[in-house]
Order: structure tokens, then sequence, then C-alpha cells
């Protein structure tokens, strides 16, 4: 999918506050927090190789909203990856589209087919440990995310609660 693996930000400096978004002194909008509106763009979901991890409440929840039994969800929709098991892709023109991501539904759009029941790494997006830990992060995952910076305030404790939900 769009967002790959995480890797280190060199240009975060030491003794730098971990919650730069919750600072007055590092965040220096008049606003604690930090704003995301999803614009259905799919770039969340599509792009190179990536991982969307499921767990088995969620193959569950996912498998019942399709109408199939978990062995069969398992077989047909997920892989195992280095991360453990995740959803399968498939090719599309922007690379490789997370199975569930539909591209018709809403003309000019990507809507999730299984929305209600997307795993945690996707309702937890984008605020993951390695998109919120530094200004720096946060600014590259902007670059692929048109959503970021936009819509609604987020408090910090939201933020803080999706960050601590899904480790990646």
């Amino acid at each position: 999918m769009a967002i790959p693996p995480p890797t280190p930000d060199a240009a975060q400096p030491p003794g730098f506050p971990q919650e730069w978004f919750a600072s007055e002194e590092t965040n220096p909008t008049d606003e604690i927090g930090l704003r995301f509106a999803c614009t259905l763009c799919g770039n969340c979901c599509s792009g190179p190789a990536g991982y969307v991890i499921v767990s088995d409440d969620e193959a569950a929840s996912l498998a019942a909203r399709l109408g199939i039994d978990v062995a069969q969800f398992i077989s047909q929709y997920t892989h195992i990856s280095p991360e453990g098991r995740s959803l399968n892709e498939k090719t599309s023109p922007a690379g490789l589209d997370c199975v569930f991501l539909d591209r018709e539904t809403i003309p000019g759009k990507a809507v999730c087919g299984v929305y209600e029941d997307r795993p945690i790494q996707c309702r937890t997006w984008p605020f993951w440990p390695s998109v919120v830990r530094s200004k720096t992060s946060w600014a590259a995952a902007k670059r692929t995310c048109p959503g970021i910076d936009k819509g609604p305030l987020h408090p910090v404790t939201q933020i803080r609660v999706q960050r601590d939900t899904f480790k990646i």
C-alpha cells in the first residue's frame, strides 16, 4: 500500500519533545492537536507494496461482513507477510491497491469496501507513532496524504489514543 514501513527520523534532534503536537512551544500555531480530514484519495490504500496487518478478531469481523467463514476469508483475502497476516493487494493504475479499495462507486474517489469493519491500522491513520513522532515525519506523510493539516482539529487526547492503539 502507499504507506511504506517507517524509517528512522534523523532530522529529530536529541531531546526534541515526543509530542511536538501537544506543546505551544513546538507547535507554534494557536492550536494544540493536529488537523486531518480524509479526502477519499486512496493514497493510504495504494501505491508501492506494503502491509495492512489483520488480527484474528479483525479477520472474523471482515469475514462476517462478507458473509463467508473465517478460513475462506484468510485464504481469499490475506497472505503472510514479515509483519504478520496482511490483506492482499491488487494491481491498479496507482500501483498496488488494498483488495478492498473501491475506485468505481464514487467517480474520482476511492472508498473502502469494508469501511465499518476496516482493520485498526486503517482506523488509526494518520496518527501512527511513525507519523506523529516529529514535525518531519508528519510533513513527509503530508506529501502523499492531502488530508493532513486539513479539516477538523483532533485533540491531543484523541491523537494519543489512536497513536497508542496500533504500533507501526
